[in-house]
């Protein structure tokens, strides 16, 4: 079925658990497809592709090779696989988000698919794989793929600039829905199989020669794949900024999570246990709390600062300190925190922020037991 007309004139499609855009006329593309991947202008079409066969089922290809899978891929959705390129992703096309912005003559389109749960990471974080020999392990599940149409005609360094700049705008979504990195405690800058297709014009008579930041079309290419970006999140997962208003969805990344805060209150030995699901249930009750969640956050980015080297251990421990205290004032705790707490270590040069992230654990475990016992 037809799901949107482009300015360009052509038509994007949704069959076959894929996005299918056929050309109407002549097109630049610069695209990372396995398949005619790179920089071509004799592409008949690009395409998406779902490759997921369902809940709970591994994703398998149809030959040997991606390369392989993707060229049946463009034969079953009816075109020469020579003259196709298309990505792959395991989110649901039928979640596809396209925001197009326009300034005068140009308009820029983006055309977006996305979940990062699981697959979501920091450029720079461990590898998952090392490629020897052709070989590669498939990755876990959970890309960003970007079909951007810029409806001008742009020399090929200048789609390779509007190329960054998509990527840009990408992570900058991601940033700024604080969605945390799956293979580190960084903030994600996409996942580890994201996808872009970038498409020019050739017979606009619109001709363009910049795509950075400073430029309408740089800006356009921002504006659409943020917006893009965050819808398709959005749609498949429900990534947002009310999602991420949440004390364990911002230290998920500091690999917190409701089995170590029981684990810890366990291990308190001076005090009655409640239950397993007694607990869980009654730290739900202060999860969404303004009052511990904005305090968390600015708790979190003194880490992050730390991480990054902005700021010395002993300013990242002594503000983190007062906003634990503001934590502790908010929701009336008033007696010292003796249960464990005075047995966390004291921090050496290498282990701050693990010696912070357990100072913030015991407080909240505190809190939930000092509230509801």
């Amino acid at each position: 079925m037809k799901i949107y007309k482009l300015s360009t004139g052509d038509e994007v499609h949704r069959y076959k658990k894929s996005i299918v855009m056929p050309f109407e006329g002549s097109r630049k593309v610069l695209s990372t497809s396995p398949i005619n991947g790179g920089y071509r202008e004799d592409l008949q079409v690009i395409f998406n592709n779902d490759i997921n066969p369902g809940a709970g089922m591994d994703c398998e290809l149809k030959a040997e090779t991606y390369e392989g899978h993707m060229a049946i891929m463009a034969e079953e959705l009816g075109y020469d696989s020579n003259k196709s390129a298309g990505i792959s992703t395991a989110a649901s096309m039928e979640e596809v988000a396209i925001r197009e912005e326009k300034y005068r003559q140009l308009t820029v389109t983006a055309i977006v698919t996305g979940g990062i749960e699981v697959n979501g990471g920091r450029v720079g974080d461990p590898a998952t794989f090392h490629e020897e020999d052709g070989e590669i392990v498939m990755l876990k599940p959970g890309t960003i793929n970007i079909i951007l149409v810029i409806d001008a005609d742009l020399p090929t360094d200048t789609i390779t600039r509007a190329l960054i700049t998509c990527t840009e705008a990408k992570t900058a979504a991601l940033q700024e829905l604080m969605a945390g990195s799956n293979f580190s405690h960084g903030i994600s800058t996409g996942s580890g199989t994201d996808g872009v297709i970038v498409v020019s014009n050739s017979e606009s008579k619109l001709k363009l020669k910049n795509a950075g930041k400073h430029s309408k079309l740089g800006e356009l290419i921002g504006v659409s794949v943020k917006k893009a970006v965050k819808e398709a999140l959005y749609r498949q997962t429900g990534l947002s900024g009310e999602k991420q208003h949440s004390f364990l969805r911002r230290v998920k990344r500091f690999k917190v999570d409701e089995d170590i805060l029981f684990n810890i209150y366990k291990d308190i030995k001076t005090i009655d246990e409640f239950s397993k699901a007694k607990f869980i249930d009654k730290l739900h009750t202060i999860d969404r709390k303004s009052k511990l969640v904005v305090p968390t956050s600015l708790y979190l980015h003194l880490i992050d600062q730390l991480d990054w080297k902005l700021i010395s251990n002993e300013e990242a421990i002594e503000e983190g300190e007062a906003i634990l205290e503001r934590i502790k004032s908010s929701f009336n705790i008033s007696k010292e925190i003796d249960y464990k707490l005075s047995n966390v270590y004291s921090p050496i040069e290498n282990e701050v922020i693990e010696y912070m992230m357990k100072k913030l654990m015991y407080l909240v475990v505190h809190i939930v037991h000092e509230l509801f016992y």
